[in-house]
């Protein structure tokens, strides 16, 4: 997708604060963190979301959950605890229209 945030910074055309990636998926800073850990894991294949997976995208979600644990387990949250997060379409909070998965702690968090 052309016009993709996401998908420019996969492929490099646009700068992020990457803090991990492999040939599936990349993480990086929220750019408007809402905890003192902020990030988003993202799959390098272009999914609108988690309302447009299919059945072949099983291996890749598990992925996500496997990356999830292991950046909060580098970044010290895993013991105190962390939340993930999937925003589904405008009225749950996603702006971009790209799959991504939050990751979220380093302090106490809160439901809003």
């Amino acid at each position: 997708m052309s016009d993709c945030i996401f998908c420019k910074i996969i492929n490099k055309e646009t700068p992020a604060d990457i803090v991990y990636e492999d040939n599936n998926c990349l993480a990086i800073k929220d750019i408007q963190p809402k905890a003192p850990l902020h990030l988003l894991i993202i799959p390098k294949k272009h999914i609108l979301s988690v309302d447009h997976l299919d059945s072949e995208d099983k291996e890749l979600i598990g992925e996500l959950f496997l990356v999830a644990q292991k950046i909060a387990r580098e970044q010290g949250v895993a013991e105190t605890g962390y939340r993930l997060l999937f925003n589904v379409g405008k009225d749950a909070g996603q702006t971009v229209d790209h799959l991504h998965l939050h990751i979220m702690g380093g302090e106490k968090l809160f439901f809003a």
